[in-house]
């Protein structure tokens, strides 16, 4: 994003909308922190910009990744896959994406207000590919993958974007060792994260996985999203 400074009257609308904080006012003028800014296009989009002194920029590789990472209305080039996830956690019982001994798990790393690094995704998928999961095909991380080890592209490494989210499936009895691996990388991280799991549920016996997790050490804040059938055939 860029603000062409000799339009800018100074209102300081798009520095109030800005979800990273990349925007500041210098010699009253709107001035964009290119490190800071996450190519969300938030300011283009939602600042209502008086004088118009807010424009898109062309990006290049590296840098253009930020964007489907960051902007709510881009696609993926590579999955096709509109925002940072794919729809699985969300629609499994019409899918069919995780059975009955299997597990979804997404960990999302940043938020707006914070964002993330994208080197920090290897903190988790060199750990994970260890352990042997199966990520998600249509996942713009997995997207970003480039080896059997979790290691993804060096070139992008530095990039800043608002949210990534790491998608895989694990047979049951893996769940314990991935716990672990989370529990670890809370202690090495500089972002936020959170950690989404789904599960089917079996007859008579809704709160299985609440009560596993929670044995095993995780606080369980059951805001889910369940899905009864609707839309099968």
């Amino acid at each position: 994003m860029d603000i062409k400074t000799d339009v800018c009257n100074g209102c300081g609308q798009c520095v109030i909308v800005c979800p990273v904080q990349a925007i500041r006012m210098v010699d009253n003028k709107a001035v964009i922190d290119e490190e800071l800014c996450v190519e969300c296009s938030v300011c283009y989009r939602n600042a209502n910009c008086p004088v118009n002194a807010i424009r898109m920029k062309r990006l290049k590789w590296p840098r253009v990744i930020r964007v489907p990472f960051s902007n709510v209305i881009a696609t993926h080039k590579v999955t096709g896959v509109p925002g940072r996830g794919t729809e699985e956690m969300k629609t499994n019982d019409v899918t069919n994406r995780f059975n009955i001994e299997e597990i979804g798990v997404s960990i999302e790393l940043g938020r707006p207000g914070i964002g993330t690094r994208l080197e920090n995704i290897e903190l988790f998928t060199t750990r994970l590919s260890k352990i042997g999961v199966t990520y998600e095909e249509k996942s713009p991380v997995t997207a970003l993958i480039v080896d059997d080890k979790g290691h993804i592209n060096q070139e992008i490494k530095e990039q800043r974007v608002l949210s990534a989210i790491i998608e895989f499936k694990i047979p049951d009895k893996k769940l314990p060792q991935i716990l672990e691996v989370i529990r670890k990388v809370d202690k090495e991280i500089d972002t936020v994260f959170s950690v989404g799991i789904v599960s089917r549920i079996k007859d008579n016996n809704t709160k299985e996985i609440m009560n596993r997790v929670s044995q095993l050490g995780f606080q369980v804040r059951p805001n889910a999203k369940i899905n009864i059938g609707l839309g099968r055939p």
